[in-house]
């Protein structure tokens, strides 16, 4: 089919810069059934392997019978020229707000302005009750509070489907809207690690899963099977559906970094509940500075205190003995940590930390380099075959007594070592008042019963 054109002259060339997530659910609110718009491509950053594939006709739309390319992020002023480009839009999470002056001076200096897009064009009403956890930085606990807040509904006796930001790495067409309820789910949809993470602790807590590229199509989904729609967010994006009640986390263990990153700081200011999360790890100058912090950029909000203990299944099989810890990976790369809760819990038990840098092969030695921040962990990446293939061989090199798997995916399942794994696991944890559940219990109780039980009344 054609593409429809008003006139040659009037149409708008866009480039929209992404990571395979935000920038698709972008371009499917906003641009695909524009006549007056076309994208000439996306960017690819953050996640391996995504430049040099096309977004496919079949999700592009009828504008774009051939898809649309998707190029290396390095390549941004040489396309803006060339074409030439209107206007680029940043579409990717956790950068640091200089990071995204250096993209948009990139940009300008192509001949291109330069645009955001937020929740006002691009949240997804809903006609479900919708409850939203976000955060201020990748790796603050988002997972395990939005498991804490679905075993809350479920006390209330709500059907709860969890929408997941999108981590579409393989086929695109296949994974337009999925549906995930048991682990075969997750093998018959060929899941990476980083999509496991998130997924399995909730399917293991009971949880319906869904995720994908066309968040129309997914949140329809949904619908039909909910009472309540749960977004659990990626990196420190906001949500793709218009929330009614919006939870914000923040890291204790991190207080200078509420107004640092893109778009984590406009997270912050639009929060209905600010959380901050992993006061049992934080000394208590640094929870009263992250406090300060969160009321500098949102002065209303209640403010939460939350725990994220750590518990490994046999402590007494990591006391004394060399250990080769296992983070959770997108946590310990873009989210700028350099270790996180395996390593406190390995420490905490008596271990002997190795370093595995000594055991990295070529793959998982450059990701040392491209992250010289991260500490004397291995971080759990797996985007594909070939990044499993390294991380396992990587395992099988280091001279360990025992592996600490501190990812919520169940590694040893997954990419089978032969040494000894031993997982580390953590939890949402409330502590002191204002409570999150009090909190969810005073919006459950404002939300009209008949919206609530729409869809049970609709499936009747």
């Amino acid at each position: 089919m054609a593409r429809k054109r008003v006139r040659k002259t009037t149409l708008r060339r866009v480039v929209i810069l992404g990571a395979a997530g935000r920038d698709f659910h972008n371009y499917n609110v906003v641009y695909r059934d524009d006549p007056t718009v076309e994208v000439v491509a996306f960017t690819a950053a953050q996640i391996p392997g995504i430049a040099g594939r096309r977004y496919p006709a079949e999700l592009a739309g009828p504008l774009y019978p051939r898809g649309i390319p998707i190029v290396d992020e390095v390549d941004l002023e040489t396309l803006c020229r060339a074409r030439p480009v209107d206007q680029v839009v940043v579409a990717y999470s956790d950068l640091r707000h200089e990071e995204v002056m250096h993209l948009a001076s990139r940009a300008l200096a192509g001949g291109a302005d330069v645009a955001f897009l937020g929740p006002k064009h691009t949240a997804l009403p809903s006609r479900l009750p919708v409850i939203a956890v976000s955060a201020v930085r990748t790796g603050c606990g988002k997972s395990q509070t939005a498991r804490f807040l679905s075993h809350r509904l479920r006390v209330h006796g709500l059907g709860v489907a969890v929408l997941r930001h999108p981590m579409p790495y393989g086929d695109l067409v296949r994974e337009r809207a999925q549906r995930f309820a048991s682990l075969a789910d997750l093998d018959a949809a060929d899941c990476t690690i980083e999509e496991r993470e998130e997924y399995e602790p909730h399917l293991a807590a009971g949880n319906l899963v869904f995720a994908g590229v066309d968040y129309a199509a997914i949140l329809a989904r949904a619908e039909a099977e909910a009472d309540v729609i749960l977004w659990d967010g990626g990196n420190n994006d906001f949500p793709f559906v218009a929330p009614d009640l919006h939870i914000v986390l923040a890291d204790a263990l991190r207080p200078d970094q509420v107004s640092t990153h893109h778009p984590g700081e406009a997270v912050a200011r639009m929060a209905d509940v600010l959380v901050i999360n992993k006061v049992d790890a934080a000394t208590p100058d640094a929870v009263a500075a992250l406090r300060a912090a969160l009321r500098t950029v949102n002065p209303l909000a209640p403010l939460v205190e939350a725990a994220s203990p750590v518990r490994l299944d046999d402590a007494a099989a990591v006391a004394g003995r060399r250990v080769l810890v296992v983070e959770d990976g997108p946590t310990i790369t873009h989210g700028g940590m350099p270790h996180g809760a395996g390593y406190r819990a390995a420490m905490a038990a008596g271990a002997t930390i190795v370093d595995p840098r000594a055991a990295a092969v070529p793959a998982i030695a450059a990701l040392y380099r491209r992250y010289p921040h991260i500490g004397p962990v291995l971080p759990a990446v797996g985007y594909g075959a070939e990044q499993r293939a390294a991380l396992r061989a990587t395992i099988e090199r280091a001279e360990v007594d025992v592996v600490v798997a501190a990812t919520p995916v169940d590694l040893a399942a997954l990419i089978r070592p032969s040494k000894p794994v031993v997982r580390a696991r953590y939890e949402f944890a409330e502590t002191g008042t204002p409570r999150l559940s009090d909190l969810v219990d005073g919006f459950l109780a404002r939300t009209p019963v008949a919206r609530v039980r729409h869809g049970l009344a609709a499936r009747a």
